[in-house]
């Protein structure tokens, strides 16, 4: 598991999330590294029909919502949620969910 796959895997199990720029910091990655990584994540998420990690981001002025370029990417691989706040709440409480019974 990569780094930012276990940072992400922790975020789900506490039920928290994190913005771009303080994930980018706390792996020393550029926050355009961040996103190539995690869109690649979005992609092996979506091919093993898996919760969207991803979701766990926040952009600054997203209001707790992913950065638009989540949801661009969605649509990207056929996922265009009629209510993308709701989609984020479920997501999010899946992916809780999931790790929590992995422990």
């Amino acid at each position: 598991m990569s780094d930012l796959e276990s940072r992400l895997a922790e975020l789900a199990f506490h039920g928290k999330t994190v913005t771009y720029g303080a994930l980018a910091r706390d792996l020393g990655w550029r926050v355009a590294d961040l996103t190539a990584a995690l869109e690649s994540l979005m992609e092996q998420d979506a091919a093993a029909n898996r919760p969207q990690r991803a979701a766990l981001l926040e952009g600054r002025l997203s209001g707790g919502l992913p950065a638009r370029g989540f949801f661009d990417k969605l649509a990207e691989l056929g996922l265009s949620p009629a209510d993308p706040a709701a989609f984020v709440t479920e997501t999010r409480a899946r992916l809780r969910q999931d790790f929590l019974r992995k422990s």
